[in-house]
């Protein structure tokens, strides 16, 4: 038999003793990887608490969910098919990842615990990098003394010689094919020929070069995290041998600094894998490592699928006819009234 401590365990070995195992180390707040999260928008800051973040130690776990955010799907889909434990990469905050009511009240309705990891896993594996087509030499998860700021540099591995080898490796491992097709049958079924995808509207493609540049040494960059142009500026002076920036889990558009920053620097850039594809990337590998740690403990994984629909499209006709009439009658009534 397995417990909520013996998943505890198993993380805390998975990241060589990066998790907590006491609130009393959230209090104190010298722990490492107890980060405090924070736009300065008001209300909304968090504090990381990689480890148990909800659930009672002794507790018999039969089956664990991976997931990357929490949500009330991920609790509903937990609760539904005896999920005991859900492990969640990204933070976990009340109300925010329980369909916005108190984690305790939804979570131990269906007994279930939850763990969340986030930057306490990031840097535990070369796999990002690897899918990516590179081997990292240097690695920095605070690049700038900014915390999360995550940096790799990178040589190419054998076979990756041109910028358009980077993207068909990362359409090969994330079988973006099979997701095209199944975009394809959705569209089909809901007779809705503007519906789309996040992981093929976002799929990886180059900002600047050519599909046949060569590439030997990469600056893997990840925006989101406040990685700057200043940033940019500094590593390449530190690399360089460095010949192309590779964004990737966010990215950046056309006419974005970041790109005038490497044309300025004569680089080439591309972006990679989204942030819906990191299921895979870290996920993955989180779900086997639990599966080998816990032998006998079933261990599924939540991949969460986000599709977009123009509003008048969606749903059955008698759902869009509901639709109307709860707008219309109850949510813009007055405004009906004096147009009428």
């Amino acid at each position: 038999m397995h417990t909520v401590e013996d998943v505890l365990n198993a993380l805390d070995e998975i990241t060589g003793g990066r998790v907590i195992h006491s609130l009393s180390e959230v209090d104190k707040q010298e722990h490492p990887f107890v980060i405090r999260k924070s736009s300065n928008i008001p209300g909304k800051d968090i504090i990381e608490t990689p480890g148990l973040v909800y659930g009672d130690k002794k507790r018999e776990v039969k089956k664990i969910a991976v997931t990357m955010t929490m949500t009330e799907g991920s609790i509903e889909l937990a609760g539904a098919t005896g999920v005991d434990a859900i492990v969640a990469h990204h933070p976990i905050a009340e109300a925010a990842n329980s369909g916005g009511v108190t984690l305790k009240n939804y979570l131990g309705l269906y007994n279930i615990s939850a763990f969340e990891l986030h930057e306490a896993f990031h840097g535990l594996h070369p796999g990002i990098s690897f899918l990516h087509g590179h081997e990292v030499y240097r690695t920095d998860i605070s690049y700038g003394g900014l915390e999360g700021n995550v940096l790799f540099v990178g040589k190419t591995l054998p076979g990756v010689k041109t910028l358009s080898d980077i993207l068909n490796r990362l359409d090969l491992f994330m079988g973006l094919e099979e997701e095209n097709n199944l975009l394809f049958l959705e569209k089909e079924i809901r007779k809705n020929a503007s519906m789309t995808e996040t992981s093929v509207v976002t799929r990886g493609r180059i900002l600047r070069g050519e599909a046949d540049n060569p590439v030997n040494n990469i600056i893997h960059i990840f925006p989101h995290t406040g990685f700057t142009p200043e940033h940019l500026r500094q590593v390449a002076k530190e690399h360089p041998e460095a010949d192309t920036v590779l964004a990737s889990i966010s990215r950046v558009y056309d006419g974005h600094e970041l790109i005038r920053t490497a044309e300025e620097l004569n680089l080439n850039f591309v972006v990679g894998n989204c942030h819906v594809l990191e299921i895979l990337e870290n996920g993955l590998p989180l779900a086997y490592a639990l599966d080998m740690l816990l032998p006998g403990v079933e261990v599924v994984v939540f991949r969460e699928r986000v599709t977009s629909l123009p509003a008048r499209a969606v749903g059955t006709p008698q759902m869009m006819e509901y639709a109307e009439q709860m707008a219309s009658k109850y949510l813009v009534k007055k405004k009906v009234a004096e147009l009428s």
